[in-house]
């Protein structure tokens, strides 16, 4: 890199936060659906920020920034009021689409009819809350296609949901590594089958790109796709023994929330292609047997990645397996330098 294209020390350190704490300018998941109950309230961290979520009765979602336009208190503690929230502190009143309400202590102030908290534009799919994350130069919300199994009828899924304290993007690296189901998940009911050896290729798409063994299909955990389609998702297949019931292939579609630099919510929806009976022998056979082992094999990921350093990827000596991985790195780098020094030129920071 020349001296002539070398990010500013303001800029450098902006797209390390950006690369800590996740890409703007697209759609994240934040939590589940049902942590938002019709008037009801929560206070969410995503990005290395502080949000609101609030649900009106009709069950329409308002996502505000956990900060009163007035003296920086939490909206969070404040009080529910339908289509609006009141902080706590001095009754300040804000709607859903951040603009103040009322100022109860002095009406007709200067502050009231002002669009003054950040409302990300916020959707629901497969009980989940998305919400687009702009920056300063971006903020309305890109184009967003949704994973096809979350809203093909003839795929049925189940969202599991957790948090993990592990960086963001060491989740997402977790799903661009497939030959570590092999070992890792040796003894799962799904993931014990298999050579534990293997060549892999990437292969370029219109939406992102898949990571696949060369060597082996329909065995184990051989592929996996990055899909960036206004909100970054992976989607992988592992084969399902006749005992699982009708419905062939398991799928997995993942996304990963950047709670902050340390911590990560990570969702996973497991779907299979089924409808009218097999949808009921799938769902029944889930709740009642295979749930119960996912989480096995989703705990074993938590253990493992909980355990590596937070700086695990600045001391590593990679192989051809971590082609994926390398490629996932090199994209997310690339795309937090050029947001930064785009909004670095524009005086922004």
């Amino acid at each position: 890199m020349t001296a002539a294209t070398t990010p500013t020390t303001g800029t450098a350190a902006l797209a390390d936060r950006f690369y800590a704490t996740g890409l703007r300018n697209q759609w994240h998941p934040v939590v589940p659906s049902r942590f938002v109950a019709p008037g009801g309230m929560r206070r969410v961290r995503a990005l290395g920020e502080d949000w609101l979520l609030f649900r009106r009765a009709d069950g329409r979602l308002h996502m505000l920034a956990d900060r009163c336009p007035h003296r920086g208190a939490r909206l969070s503690l404040g009080r529910h009021l339908g289509d609006r929230v009141a902080c706590w502190y001095h009754g300040v009143e804000v709607d859903g689409t951040g603009t103040v309400t009322a100022v109860p202590g002095l009406p007709g102030c200067t502050l009231e009819g002002k669009q003054l908290v950040t409302s990300p534009p916020v959707r629901e799919v497969g009980g989940a809350i998305l919400a687009y994350f702009g920056d300063a130069l971006h903020p309305e919300p890109c184009d967003l296609t949704l994973p096809e199994p979350l809203t093909d009828p003839g795929t049925d899924a189940f969202l599991c949901y957790a948090e993990w304290d592990v960086p963001w993007r060491y989740a997402v690296e977790n799903l661009l590594d497939p030959m570590h189901g092999q070992f890792l998940h040796h003894e799962s009911h799904t993931m014990g089958e298999g050579d534990t050896t293997a060549k892999f290729r990437i292969r370029e798409t219109d939406r992102g790109y898949f990571f696949e063994k060369t060597d082996q299909r329909g065995v184990n955990f051989d592929w996996v796709e990055l899909c960036r389609t206004g909100v970054d998702w992976v989607d992988l297949s592992i084969p399902y023994p006749p005992s699982a019931g009708p419905g062939g292939p398991f799928g997995i579609v993942g996304m990963i929330c950047p709670v902050d630099e340390h911590r990560s919510g990570v969702f996973f929806w497991r779907y299979r292609h089924v409808t009218d009976w097999q949808r009921d022998t799938w769902r029944f056979l889930y709740r009642t047997l295979i749930e119960e082992r996912h989480w096995h094999v989703l705990e074993q990921d938590r253990t493992m990645l909980e355990a590596m350093p937070h700086d695990a990827d600045t001391a590593e000596n990679l192989y051809q397996h971590d082609l994926g991985v390398v490629r996932l790195r090199r994209l997310y780098r690339a795309e937090a330098e050029k947001q930064a020094a785009e909004l670095t030129a524009a005086g922004h920071s």
